[in-house]
């Protein structure tokens, strides 16, 4: 048995307002990947955004992904 955990989201009241019927599984699917380009896309603009506002450049993504660890006292 599923718990509600709390009240539905806008997006979800939302959402279900617009899929009260069941749907091929073709739709489904293709209904899926759009949500997934839209937070994709989303993502990609926000790091856009960061990158320009703080001066990153492919140094600093070398500088990452060498990790600088802490060393332990």
């Amino acid at each position: 048995m599923m718990e509600a955990v709390g009240k539905l989201s806008n997006a979800q009241k939302e959402l279900l307002k617009l899929f009260k019927y069941d749907l091929p599984e073709k739709q489904l699917a293709e209904m899926k990947n759009i949500l997934l380009k839209y937070f994709v896309d989303t993502a990609s603009d926000e790091m856009d955004r960061l990158w320009e506002e703080n001066n990153w450049n492919n140094d600093t993504m070398k500088e990452w992904a060498g990790g600088h660890e802490r060393k332990r006292k």
